[in-house]
C-alpha cells in the first residue's frame, strides 16, 4: 500500500516563489525566496529534516 509522505506545491509570485509543504508530522509550511534555485534549496532542505529522524 503506498502513502504519501508529504505534499508540495511550489507557486511563483511577480517577485518570489512560494512553496507550501504539508507532511503528517510538520503540518503545513509555506517557505519565500527570491530565486527559484532558493526555494527547491529551502524545500530540499526542510523534508530532509523533517526525514532524517522519522525514516
Amino acid at each position: 500500500m503506498k502513502k504519501s509522505l508529504c505534499s508540495i506545491e511550489i507557486l511563483k509570485n511577480p517577485d518570489s516563489y512560494i512553496a507550501k509543504i504539508q507532511t503528517e508530522l510538520g503540518g503545513v509550511r509555506v517557505l519565500r525566496s527570491p530565486t527559484f534555485e532558493g526555494i527547491l534549496e529551502q524545500v530540499v532542505l526542510d523534508i530532509q529534516e523533517e526525514f532524517e529522524v522519522t525514516l
